[in-house]
């Protein structure tokens, strides 16, 4: 066992003084320390509620206005449906038959939505507050959060939309590379717009906008590599998925690809947290804890303060460990967004 523990205080000792490894293990790390893993389960089971009511929403709407039969209604239909790439195929098959009933569908539709994405943006608010390590009495109260979700649905509906046109026009032109590349470029900027609006939405308004900035850029591409990865694996191993599992692996695939959307989600809010707070290198073995171990673990001990006037202390023994002795008695108060 003593070789083992030999090996890893060597690896710890090399990432702490590589900038990159440390950065990486210090955002892995606090993922694990804010329970990452249950934020995106939660955030992918509203996701799920609240992905087929915008769809309806979108698909009768086009119907309305547009005509069901129209080629930009198909078009428009097909890219907005190509952002799911594991289970966009089965959708665009199954999806026509919204067309029926069209003003039953579109109240339908908007109430679920409603009530879904209220969850979905909840959620997603909840998760950034816990990622910022906000503390509970100063975290947005009911009717704020509200007005956010209210904001959230609205950016999020426009910019689907917006991305699906681009999509559509780009799909009309010839199938040059030229025309591929500049699609996937604008939908790159698309999603990091998106990405920087709704971190904007979610985030609690004390923590600044520039600090939301390179997160967002990277869940931009990083959801952007999930798009274009989900594509190249359903033209390659999953042709067949429907004709083996039918409807099952349609209801799998989505869980699991909103699931990997969120997971990239919070890793890029922690990416923001890591970097504006300047919370890496972190210790892979311990004891000792080192000073951004401490600050991690204090501020996440500080927003369980839920009333004015209550503060909570954080003690570690051996302060002294190596590393830069920050204080201890709790996170520093978080700069007003102004």
């Amino acid at each position: 066992m003593s070789g083992v523990r030999d090996a890893l205080r060597f690896v710890d000792r090399r990432q702490q003084r590589s900038p990159v490894l440390g950065f990486v293990y210090g955002v892995v790390k606090k993922y694990g320390d804010d329970r990452g893993g249950q934020l995106s389960a939660l955030a992918a089971y509203y996701g799920f509620l609240s992905l087929f009511p915008l769809l309806l929403v979108l698909v009768t709407v086009l119907g309305i206005v547009a005509g069901s039969s129209s080629s930009l209604t198909h078009r428009v239909e097909h890219s907005a449906l190509a952002q799911f790439p594991v289970i966009g195929s089965d959708l665009i098959a199954n999806i026509h038959a919204l067309h029926r009933h069209s003003v039953v569908s579109l109240v339908v539709g908007i109430v679920l939505l409603l009530w879904g994405s209220q969850g979905a943006s909840q959620i997603g608010q909840f998760a950034m507050a816990q990622v910022w390590n906000i503390p509970g009495v100063d975290r947005p109260g009911f009717v704020t959060r509200l007005k956010r979700s209210a904001t959230l649905l609205a950016v999020v509906t426009v910019f689907l939309v917006l991305g699906s046109g681009l999509a559509a026009l780009a799909s009309s032109g010839a199938h040059s590379a030229p025309t591929r590349v500049g699609g996937e470029v604008a939908s790159l900027l698309v999603n990091g717009v998106l990405y920087l609006l709704a971190f904007r939405v979610l985030t609690p308004k004390q923590i600044r906008f520039k600090d939301l900035v390179p997160g967002a850029l990277a869940g931009g591409v990083a959801w952007t590599a999930l798009q274009v990865g989900g594509t190249l694996l359903v033209d390659h191993q999953l042709r067949n998925t429907n004709q083996l599992y039918g409807t099952f692996a349609i209801v799998l695939g989505l869980i699991a690809w909103i699931y990997f959307g969120a997971m990239v989600t919070i890793y890029a809010a922690e990416a923001n947290v890591v970097l504006a707070r300047r919370l890496w290198p972190r210790a892979l073995v311990q004891p000792p804890l080192i000073a951004a171990d401490r600050a991690v673990l204090a501020a996440i001990a500080g927003q369980e303060a839920r009333k004015p006037g209550q503060r909570v202390s954080v003690d570690f023994e051996n302060p002294e460990g190596p590393g830069r002795n920050p204080e201890d008695r709790g996170p520093e108060p978080l700069p007003d967004a102004g």
